[in-house]
C-alpha cells in the first residue's frame, strides 16, 4: 500500500505545470550519445522538455535552475533496444502477463500499446538504474507474426507510450519453425502466403482468404509492406538471414530489422548490403541451439567493423525486468577490445549502441537518443563510468521532468538491511 502512495504521489507531483521550466546542467564529463568522444566540463541546456544545447562553452540562461555536475558523467538516458518493459510483473503467473495476444485468435493486429502498465515494478527499478526509453514487443501466440510493437518511456508517470503500433514483431528460425508447423520451410511459406493475402485483402474482399488471415490482421501487415511500420525479426542463425534476405528482393518496401543475431558475423557482408540494421543480443557465446552453434562474444565488434548498423538488446534475457543490465553488457563489449583475438567495441560505440543507435534504427532517433538540440531531454547524471559496473545513476531526467530516485527494491532493502524489534514476522526471530 505505501508503495502504491508513493508512486501516485509521485507521479501527481510530476504532472504539474512547475516542472515545465529550464535547468543547465554544467561542469559534468557530458556524453553526447552520438559516438563522439565525452566532452570535460560540458553544459546541457533543457528548457521545457527539449534539449536546448549540449556541448563546451554553452550559455546558460539566466533563469536557468542549475545543477552542478561536477565530477559526474552527463549523458543521454539509455534506450533500451529490446524489452517486455510493463507487460509482465511475474512471468510465471498469468494474471499479470500480457505479453502475448494469447488465445484472442489475432496476430499481426496485435497492438501491445494498452498492455504497457507504467505501475509495474520494472519501471522504477530500471528507471533508477538510468533507463529512460524502450523497445518494447509483445510474444508471439501461434503465429509467426506476433503484434505491433512501441516505443515507451520510463518516467513516473500514467501515460508511458511514446509511440504506439511503431513496429510489427515476427519470429524465424526454430521458435519461428515451431510455430509454422515444425519446420523452417514452413516459416518461410506463412512469411510469405500472410504478406500475400495482406496485399489481396488491399485489392477487394473477393479475393481475400480469412481462413489465413483475419481482416485485422491484413491491415496491420499492409503497413509493413508499404514500408510504413518497421518489422523486427528475431533470428539468430546466419542460414536463416540470408533466406530473410532473399524474401525482402521479392517485398523491397519492407524495412527489415534483425533481432537477436547470433551468428551475425557471418554474414555481415550481406546484411551491410541489403541494408539491413540489427539489435543483438550482445554476449550470446554458447552454443544453446543449433541455430547458435556460431555464437562468439565478438559478433557484434565483427559485424560492426564491417558496416552493420548495430544497437544491443535483450531479446528472451529478462527482456521484462532487468534493462538495466543494457549498461553491463555494453561495457563488457568495450572489455573485450583488451581481450588478445577479441573484438569488441571502443567506448563511444559502446554507448552509443545503447542510446542514439537504437533510437536511429527504430525511426526516432530525429527526437530522441542523444543530447542533441531538439531532441527530447531524456538525461542522466552518474557518479562514475556509466558503463562500468560499480556506477550508478544519481539524477534521471525525462522530457525535462527530474525523476523520484527510489524504488520498491531499494525500500526493501533499506527496511532490512537494519532490521529492528517490530520491522521482521514473528518467524524471523530465530
Amino acid at each position: 500500500m505505501r508503495h502504491f502512495l508513493y508512486a501516485a504521489a509521485a507521479m501527481a507531483a510530476l504532472t504539474s505545470p512547475s516542472y515545465a521550466e529550464t535547468i543547465a546542467i554544467t561542469g559534468g564529463k557530458l556524453v553526447i550519445g552520438d559516438g563522439s568522444a565525452p566532452i570535460d566540463g560540458g553544459t546541457v541546456v533543457i528548457r521545457e522538455g527539449t534539449i536546448v544545447a549540449a556541448g563546451a562553452g554553452v550559455a546558460i540562461p539566466a533563469d536557468a535552475r542549475k545543477i552542478d555536475a561536477s565530477g559526474k558523467w552527463v549523458t543521454p538516458g539509455i534506450f533500451a533496444g529490446f524489452t517486455r518493459l510493463g507487460l509482465a510483473e511475474v512471468d510465471a503467473v498469468d494474471g499479470t502477463n500480457d505479453k502475448s495476444g494469447g488465445k484472442s485468435g489475432f496476430s499481426a493486429a496485435i497492438d501491445i500499446a494498452p498492455a504497457i502498465d507504467p505501475f509495474r515494478t520494472p519501471f522504477a527499478v530500471n528507471r533508477s538504474a538510468g533507463v529512460t526509453r524502450a523497445v518494447v514487443a509483445p510474444e508471439p501466440s501461434g503465429s509467426i507474426f506476433a503484434g505491433q510493437g512501441a516505443i515507451a518511456d520510463l518516467g513516473a508517470d500514467s501515460d508511458s507510450v511514446t509511440k504506439a503500433r511503431a513496429f510489427q514483431f515476427a519470429i524465424f528460425g526454430e521458435d519461428g519453425a515451431a510455430n509454422a508447423g515444425g519446420s523452417r520451410a514452413g516459416t518461410h511459406l506463412h512469411f510469405r502466403a500472410m504478406l500475400r493475402e495482406a496485399q489481396e485483402y488491399a485489392t477487394g474482399r473477393d479475393n481475400f482468404d480469412d481462413d489465413l488471415l483475419k481482416a485485422e490482421d491484413a491491415k496491420a501487415l499492409l503497413s509493413v509492406l508499404r514500408g510504413e511500420t518497421r518489422l523486427l525479426i528475431h533470428v539468430e542463425g546466419a542460414n536463416d538471414m540470408l533466406r530473410l534476405i532473399e524474401l525482402k528482393r521479392e517485398f523491397p518496401a519492407i524495412k527489415m530489422v534483425f533481432v537477436g543475431v547470433t551468428e551475425g558475423w557471418r554474414v555481415a557482408r550481406q546484411l551491410v548490403q541489403a541494408g539491413i540494421p540489427v539489435i543483438a543480443s550482445a554476449l550470446n557465446d554458447l552454443p544453446v541451439t543449433f541455430e547458435m552453434l556460431g555464437a562468439t562474444q565478438s559478433n557484434v565488434g565483427r559485424m560492426k567493423d564491417a558496416g552493420v548498423k548495430v544497437a544491443i538488446g535483450m531479446i528472451n534475457d529478462r527482456d521484462a525486468h532487468q534493462l538495466r543490465y543494457t549498461t553491463q553488457y555494453a561495457g563488457n563489449l568495450v572489455s573485450l577490445e583488451k581481450v588478445p583475438g577479441a573484438t569488441g567495441l571502443t567506448w563511444d560505440e559502446a554507448f552509443s549502441a545503447i542510446t542514439s543507435v537504437p533510437a536511429e534504427i527504430m525511426g526516432v532517433g530525429e527526437t530522441l537518443g542523444s543530447l542533441k538540440s531538439g531532441k527530447a531531454a531524456d538525461v542522466v547524471l552518474w557518479d562514475g563510468d556509466p558503463l562500468e559496473l560499480s556506477s550508478a545513476a544519481t539524477t534521471v531526467i525525462i522530457d525535462g521532468v527530474e525523476q523520484p530516485s527510489g524504488n520498491r527494491q531499494q525500500r526493501l532493502r533499506d527496511r532490512y538491511a537494519r532490521p529492528t524489534e517490530g520491522d521482521l514476522p514473528k518467524a524471523y526471530d530465530r
